[in-house]
């Protein structure tokens, strides 16, 4: 049984989910360092929030860890390098508070825009101060958007129905599509001296950090209100602190900061700063979601399913179109692998017909953790592409709409061998339909022999009487014959392993030329 460690609070729904896949959860809160070791050592996965910092050291110490659960957007506490390093995988939930964090930066924009918090302070301390706290409208003032992702996006469409006009800065966001969210793109210096508010949203990155600085700042207009709900250090709390102080920008509202928890700032002083405690996920709707959506994929994970928002998987979807054929492509990397006396260092994967107009990335990653499953190694899709450049084997795979006999085939082929599979019926039903340049139609096994031999009459009787007499049943076989009409061959699925004792019978046997035992786990 897969044990899960969850070491900060999720939504109950999150651990109902994980307790009804049949997992042991193992909830155990704010756990110092030396207790995460020790805890860490037999757990298959790990599901963390933002307190729990999953360094090198606890990745190392890990040797089951097939998964690492980031219950929100941020992983700045996750060594996602020594993750992937060790072929563990890491997974967020990167939709579930984007809402909320979404609303939270419009929550900020108004009280800064609106004067709201020192106001409500002077009325409780018995101050009527109408005109003290005059403010302004949205209507008609320039917001500057700093990263248009998910929650930038949302952003941008909130501002425009109070009037506003819209900017943003983000290098890997295409003008087309900013135009549709009637957004203009910019240079980050132009945007800084154009807008009336500049809202962040941008991960924590070497890159980020210090974005909004003293040089920065310098370009502002002085009725420049900053907001930060994304992370504390792309924001320079000394250089913002000093900008307000000398009336250089007018406010600023941020919900993040440098070191967190905090209960001090340079920031703190000024009454035209709104500040709030880390609270852009901090509601009922996201804490919910951030649960259920970690749990669901941490429960993928530990299936060695598609994970859709796995950060370190060199694949970025699975179409519905897809998704079934990523169990067989696994099948058939496995079985490849055991056709072969060793794997040959180039092995060419063909994605054809209909899944051929798709993103593949995934079913190529499938295949490979397939051509290493018998290696004793850990392979995960985390791992697949780097173990196979250890290995000095070259992975080539195309994608053509042009089908053969079936709708979709997926076939692999390398040095002197090659296996084609498909999905076929309402079922989904896996079957293998060519082998060595030999057409065929049987169900993959986990045990099965290939045989090559003269195509004349007898030498599928002996065959039988070999295997029957050293116990073997056979569950399935089928003989498919080679396109020069040349020899044929033999694709026999047992429901027992196959001693290589019996397919050194079966090589003596007189009509048969090659066999191949295929005892695999799939």
């Amino acid at each position: 049984m897969f044990r899960v460690l969850v070491t900060e609070k999720i939504s109950q729904s999150g651990l109902s989910h994980l307790e009804k896949s049949g997992y042991e959860v193992d909830v155990q809160l704010e756990l110092d360092e030396a207790k995460l070791l020790d805890e860490i050592k037999d757990a298959h996965a790990i599901i963390i929030r933002s307190a729990t910092k999953i360094t090198k050291e606890v990745i190392a110490q890990g040797k089951e860890l097939v998964v690492i659960g980031r219950a929100g957007i941020g992983l700045d506490n996750v060594d996602v390098a020594a993750a992937t390093e060790q072929g563990i995988m890491v997974v967020n939930a990167p939709k579930s508070n984007i809402l909320s964090a979404a609303e939270h930066t419009m929550a900020l924009l108004l009280a800064q825009a609106r004067n709201i918090p020192p106001a409500n302070e002077a009325l409780r301390n018995g101050r009527w101060e109408r005109n003290k706290w005059t403010g302004v409208e949205l209507a008609d003032k320039t917001l500057g958007i700093i990263g248009l992702g998910r929650i930038g996006k949302l952003v941008a469409q909130r501002a425009l129905s109070f009037g506003m006009k819209l900017v943003a800065y983000d290098p890997f966001v295409a003008s087309e599509r900013a135009k549709q969210l009637s957004v203009d793109l910019l240079p980050l210096k132009e945007l800084m001296e154009i807008s009336d508010f500049v809202t962040i949203h941008v991960a924590k990155t070497p890159e980020t950090i210090d974005l909004i600085s003293a040089e920065t700042l310098g370009y502002a207009k002085p009725d420049l209100r900053i907001i930060n709900v994304a992370r504390g250090c792309i924001v320079n709390e000394s250089d913002l602190a000093d900008a307000i102080a000398s009336k250089q920008i007018a406010g600023a509202a941020l919900d993040v900061f440098e070191t967190e928890p905090t209960t001090y700032s340079p920031l703190f002083d000024h009454q035209n700063v709104v500040v709030t405690p880390h609270l852009g996920a901090s509601t009922r709707e996201a804490q919910e979601k951030a649960g259920t959506t970690i749990a669901e994929q941490v429960d993928l994970a530990l299936q060695s399913k598609f994970v859709p928002f796995a950060v370190n998987v060199s694949a970025s979807e699975a179409t519905e179109t897809v998704r079934p054929f990523l169990p067989l492509a696994e099948k058939l990397g496995s079985l490849f692998a055991g056709l072969c006396p060793t794997l040959p260092k180039v092995i060419k994967i063909e994605f054809a017909g209909e899944i051929g107009g798709y993103d593949n990335k995934i079913t190529e990653l499938s295949v490979v953790k397939g051509l290493f499953a018998g290696t004793g190694q850990s392979i995960s899709f985390v791992n697949a592409l780097s173990v196979a450049k250890e290995q000095g084997i070259a992975i080539e795979s195309r994608n053509t709409t042009i089908g053969f006999d079936y709708l979709n085939t997926i076939k692999i082929e390398g040095g002197e061998h090659s296996i084609a599979g498909t999905v076929v019926g309402l079922k989904g039903e896996h079957r293998i339909v060519m082998v060595d340049a030999h057409t065929v139609d049987v169900p993959p096994s986990a045990h099965m022999i290939v045989l090559r031999n003269d195509d004349r009459p007898g030498v599928i009787g002996k065959v039988g009487t070999i295997l029957g007499d050293n116990g073997i049943n056979i569950a399935d076989m089928n003989v498919g014959r080679s396109e020069d009409g040349l020899g044929a061959l033999m694709v026999i699925s047992t429901q027992n392993p196959v001693p290589q004792t019996v397919g050194q019978k079966l090589i003596d046997t007189d009509g048969v030329t090659k066999c191949s035992i295929i005892n695999l786990e799939i």
